[in-house]
């Protein structure tokens, strides 16, 4: 493959690294807050979006976004938690931030979608509990 800088390809495990440590932090300090400080003005949130049971649906995606960050953090079960994150982050753009337009509307989210996908395809790479160096 042509490359720039070919040199860089014996560091081709690190960027999987630096995606999954990135997107764990984004997500843990998303489901933190949702099932421990705002539980209950996120499920207000969620009943004025129509999502109901909405105490149910925080639990679920609190669960999903904390753990599921820990998960990529660790490096253990990275492309299943990948997938769980995705799915998270399409219900978002769908039910809140599509409709807002792409700047100051989805573009963030956009981002954490394509991280997501990159990790499921790429693998949790250096430095995780799936596959250990």
């Amino acid at each position: 493959m042509p490359s720039l800088f070919p040199q860089l390809f014996a560091f081709e495990q690190l960027a999987p690294l630096v995606l999954r440590l990135a997107l764990g932090a984004v997500f843990i300090t998303r489901g933190w807050p949702k099932l421990f400080r705002h539980f209950q003005g996120t499920a207000e949130f969620f009943e004025t979006m129509d999502l109901r049971p909405a105490r149910a649906w925080v639990l679920v995606l609190g669960v999903a976004e904390l753990f599921g960050g820990i998960l990529l953090v660790l490096g253990f079960l990275t492309q299943l938690a990948a997938l769980i994150l995705a799915v998270d982050i399409l219900g978002r753009l769908w039910k809140v931030s599509l409709w807002r337009g792409f700047i100051d509307g989805y573009e963030f989210e956009l981002s954490l979608l394509a991280i997501s996908l990159s990790l499921l395809v790429l693998g949790p790479g250096a430095f995780s509990l799936d596959l250990p160096l």
